[in-house]
């Protein structure tokens, strides 16, 4: 769930980002997609480490 919200925020905090800062369409894409990766990446290990911490 956390990976989920992660991937949509990070999306749309990426594309918001780049259309703030006059990108083409292209760009809007690539930035919403690194963000996306990025903050992915950032709930996998949130889950991971708040599920160790739960057992």
């Amino acid at each position: 769930m956390i990976v989920i919200l992660g991937a949509v925020l990070g999306a749309a905090l990426g594309a918001f980002v780049a259309y703030r800062r006059k990108g083409k369409l292209a760009d809007i894409l690539q930035y919403a997609f690194v963000y996306c990766l990025i903050f992915t990446l950032a709930g996998l290990f949130a889950t991971l480490i708040i599920h160790r911490m739960s057992v």
